[in-house]
């Protein structure tokens, strides 16, 4: 059986698949230093699960998270989505072409 080990970019797609990952991330870029509890919140989501996207979200390297005594705080860290941004621009002019040739197919008519 072959082991499969992912990459950091791996990590960063996986990370960001899901919905209330995204939304973790969304929320930090415009609140900074959130607590897990504060995070929770407003997405309905029980501590153990939060944590959990919390661990996936480390494991990408896109938060970090800083402890004062019983309270942990959550930053995003946006680096890792550097290399993914790189390798989707690649990619960029397809969608673009794309995009233009229905431009002037919809100028035409």
């Amino acid at each position: 059986m072959v082991k499969f080990i992912p990459s950091e970019m791996d990590r960063v797609f996986s990370a960001l698949s899901d919905a209330t990952r995204r939304g973790i991330l969304q929320r930090l870029k415009t609140e900074p230093g959130l607590s897990i509890s504060e995070l929770a919140r407003p997405l309905s989501v029980k501590l153990p699960n939060m944590i959990k996207h919390l661990d996936v979200l480390s494991d990408a390297g896109l938060i970090t998270r800083t402890k004062t005594g019983r309270t942990v705080a959550v930053h995003l860290s946006a680096g890792p989505m550097r290399e993914a941004l790189s390798w989707l621009t690649q990619y960029e002019s397809l969608w673009t072409t794309s995009l233009d040739r229905l431009a002037a197919l919809v100028e035409r008519d």
